[in-house]
């Protein structure tokens, strides 16, 4: 959303995943899931996690930074909630980060999870979800708005007409995604609401 504000955005959306599960409501959602490590004392949701070491991926995230620090100010928690944070690189390397024990907990991209899960049994069986945030509008896909108008509506037909035979099925389907839903700009004010909040508070740093 931070290149929306730019005058003129030089991304225009095209479409938003809508993905598989009965939690997303056939809507272009997605949540961030709380994990820590199977077999640890922190039971409760998110407030067992006051003054442990938490991991995110990259300040930029939504699902990973920028959701954390709303539920911090939604809670009046921002006066230094957690013991040590710790900046990861990746939600995968945030995951990895719980699961050696390095990093007590983490807030993961939904759908991430739900992939590395699927294919990384091992992994499943030593982490566990604690709470979860949102629901969030998901990730649109854009285009670059310097492209002809043409181009951009043709792409936009072409992911709205997905899935249309079974090869696509399939490769939306490995993505945990159903098909893709029209979204506009001020579909995605609630990220942009969370963002503002904190900076009405100057509360930017997790920290």
């Amino acid at each position: 959303m931070l290149l929306r504000r730019e005058d003129p955005p030089p991304v225009e959306l095209l479409a938003a995943p809508v993905l598989e599960g009965e939690r997303y409501q056939n809507r272009p959602i997605y949540f961030s899931d709380v994990i820590v490590r199977r077999g640890s004392d922190m039971v409760g949701g998110f407030e067992a996690l006051r003054g442990r070491s938490w991991a995110y991926n990259d300040p930029f995230s939504h699902s990973g930074y920028n959701l954390t620090r709303y539920e911090l100010i939604r809670r009046g928690e921002t006066g230094g909630f957690f013991g040590r944070v710790v900046e990861a690189g990746s939600h995968l390397n945030a995951l990895g980060l719980v699961a050696a024990g390095t990093v007590d907990a983490a807030a993961i991209d939904s759908q991430i999870l739900a992939v590395v899960f699927r294919d990384s049994p091992e992994l499943a069986e030593s982490l566990r979800v604690i709470d979860v945030f949102g629901p969030s509008t998901i990730q649109p896909m854009v285009a670059a708005s310097r492209l002809p108008q043409g181009i951009k509506e043709r792409l936009r037909a072409l992911l709205l007409d997905l899935p249309g035979g079974e090869r696509s099925r399939s490769a939306l389907g490995y993505g945990f995604v159903r098909r893709f839903a029209p979204v506009t700009d001020a579909d995605y004010d609630d990220i942009r609401d969370m963002l503002g909040a904190a900076e009405d508070l100057g509360f930017m740093s997790l920290r």
